[in-house]
């Protein structure tokens, strides 16, 4: 991988994200087809706009419970009409958004029912405009508006349950991908929540070790799948099947400490998402140094 640029810094200004006081509360990130990056500033409680290198445009949302206001954004993705849906983690819901922040509708409510979240962590929509979320237990499946179809999932080790997972990936083919935190894995389903694979354990090694992984997965057009592994201070590339690539970050770690994070161009600190772009740009939401970095994969 190679480095492009890199923007941010710590604060409540444009451009600036929110201080981070442990990792799960990290950064979101995403990528329209036009290449514009939706970033969810978590502690600043709002969305923020930014063209494709870096260059402000818009924000919108404040702490508040109203329709537009946000509680500690937890997840965000942009629909293939460019429509930006917003994990509201405090408020237990989804909000719609247009483009450039106007509210068009949210749905869900605290609960363990149909459509009902319990602090829900990532979303993702599909090339279809289903809507992906995943909480504290589960993954609850809607259309583009918010009706619900189907969920799948229960707490365990077994194929199809989970434990603590933290993000959600949908290819282009409508396959999904769960990255669970405590189980050290990702799993792989169809669109209706079938099992097909699984890959990954806990540790430290990379390539296809966890330590830690939080945050929304990615997925590339020809189907590669990058995961964030946060303690290890890395994102790994795989197949859609699960066969490891590479991984690129701080290579230098022994073990889970947290001196082995670095500040510098193509380093990270608790790296807590991903997102790719149609053109194959790959962005990081570098959480504890409250930025994000750019790459490109090498011709």
């Amino acid at each position: 991988m190679t480095f492009v640029t890199k923007w941010g810094s710590v604060g409540s200004g444009d451009g600036q994200f929110g201080e981070q006081s442990y990792s799960n509360e990290g950064l979101a990130v995403a990528v329209a087809s036009d290449g514009s990056v939706y970033v969810a500033d978590t502690n600043n409680h709002r969305i923020q706009k930014f063209t494709s290198d870096g260059v402000f445009v818009t924000k919108w949302g404040s702490n508040g419970s109203g329709d537009g206001e946000l509680k500690r954004p937890k997840g965000v993705s942009v629909g293939s009409d460019g429509s930006v849906y917003v994990v509201d983690r405090n408020n237990h819901r989804i909000q719609k958004f247009t483009s450039d922040g106007v509210f068009v509708t949210k749905w869900g409510t605290i609960g363990t029912g149909d459509g009902e979240f319990v602090y829900p962590n990532s979303l993702a929509v599909g090339s279809d405009g289903s809507a992906y979320v995943l909480d504290s237990y589960n993954i609850h499946k809607f259309t583009s508006n918010g009706v619900f179809i189907t969920k799948w999932g229960t707490i365990g080790i077994g194929d199809g349950e989970f434990r603590r997972p933290e993000g959600v990936a949908v290819g282009s083919d409508g396959s999904v991908y769960v990255v669970e935190r405590n189980n050290g894995r990702v799993q792989k389903f169809t669109s209706d929540g079938v099992f097909i694979t699984k890959w990954g354990s806990p540790g430290e090694g990379g390539g296809g070790q966890f330590s830690d992984p939080i945050g929304s997965p990615a997925v590339a057009s020809d189907g590669s799948v990058y995961v964030s592994d946060t303690v290890s201070h890395q994102i790994q590339k795989f197949t859609s099947d699960g066969v490891f690539i590479i991984k690129w970050g701080n290579d230098s770690c022994p073990s889970r400490r947290f001196w082995c994070a670095g500040s510098g161009n193509g380093e990270f600190e608790d790296p807590s998402g991903v997102a790719v772009a149609s053109d194959g740009s790959v962005y990081v939401a570098d959480a504890y140094n409250h930025r994000i970095q750019k790459f490109t994969v090498w011709p």
